[in-house]
């Protein structure tokens, strides 16, 4: 299915869920809509049911069955999707990349974003309307992304090198994931929907996959060549994230041999431009999307 819209460009698209529903930000040379409007879309009705203004451009939107969230430079607004009735204001840090990422379960309400300053992450935890700050990195964030339920987050600073992953209900960091030793820019973050693997795709052209909650059992660090790690009897589906050697002197030695490492790696043609990694609806496969259309 295809839709055209052909007196004016479209800048974002957000889908609720796989429904009718769109939201949509004008963007390109002749905008069809400002950008600093979020444009409720009915695909059936073919027009527009809703519209949001704000002072200045919109840098993301996220939606789910009851919720609307407008991203803005420095601030993110919350409104109820029924009525448009603005719930909640948040001051950020300058988010340019309009990083915000939201639950989609419906038994839970979980919203997490940059806080206030550098590397940190603002959780917001509606359902018992507390706050947690995460101290996730020392430089920007650049990625972060939530479970479906929202009880983990999964976070990368702009170096890239380093995944966190953290209980958003306590703030505590339950692993450290190394990509690589060399700074990368990551694209996406995606937790399969058991919440047993993490994906990451990166401008290296290189798909990461972790085992998450499992204590790593030793090997080496991968090579940049696609691979899978040793079985191992305690980890989803019998793999485990590889480590140093030298974990056992972890104590010892600099953070970067005691991190787990990738079980498996898939390269990409080097022409690939960026890329959004999800899991599929069949269990152990990975979606791949890219920025120009290509599709794994």
């Amino acid at each position: 299915f295809r839709r055209n819209f052909n007196n004016g460009g479209i800048g974002q698209v957000e889908m609720l869920f796989r429904c009718n529903i769109l939201a949509l930000v004008g963007g390109g040379r002749t905008p069809r809509y400002h950008s600093n409007k979020v444009m409720i879309w009915d695909d059936h009705q073919s027009r527009c049911i809703g519209e949001l203004s704000f002072r200045s451009e919109v840098k993301a939107v996220r939606l789910r069955r009851d919720r609307i969230i407008a991203v803005l430079e420095h601030k993110i607004y919350v409104y109820n999707f029924a009525d448009l009735k603005l719930l909640h204001q948040i001051e950020t840090i300058a988010n340019s990349k309009g990083l915000c990422a939201l639950s989609p379960n419906s038994s839970h309400t979980v919203l997490a974003c940059p806080g206030l300053h550098r590397g940190e992450v603002r959780v917001e935890l509606y359902d018992v309307k507390k706050t947690k700050f995460i101290a996730a990195h020392e430089g920007s964030l650049a990625c972060i992304t939530l479970t479906l339920d929202g009880t983990r987050l999964a976070t990368a600073s702009e170096r890239g090198t380093i995944i966190r992953v953290f209980d958003t209900s306590t703030g505590d960091k339950i692993q450290e994931l190394r990509r690589g030793a060399d700074p990368a820019t990551i694209h996406s973050l995606a937790f399969s929907p058991e919440v047993d693997f993490l994906a990451v795709s990166s401008d290296k052209g290189t798909i990461h996959v972790y085992t998450i909650g499992v204590d790593v059992a030793g090997g080496l660090p991968p090579s940049p060549a696609i691979e899978a790690a040793p079985t191992g009897s305690d980890s989803p589906g019998g793999v485990t994230n590889r480590g140093s050697n030298f974990s056992f002197i972890k104590g010892f030695l600099p953070k970067y041999f005691s991190s787990e490492w990738s079980f498996a790696q898939f390269r990409l043609p080097e022409e690939t431009p960026a890329t959004m990694v999800a899991f599929g609806t069949k269990k152990n496969t990975l979606i791949l999307v890219g920025t120009n259309g290509t599709f794994y």
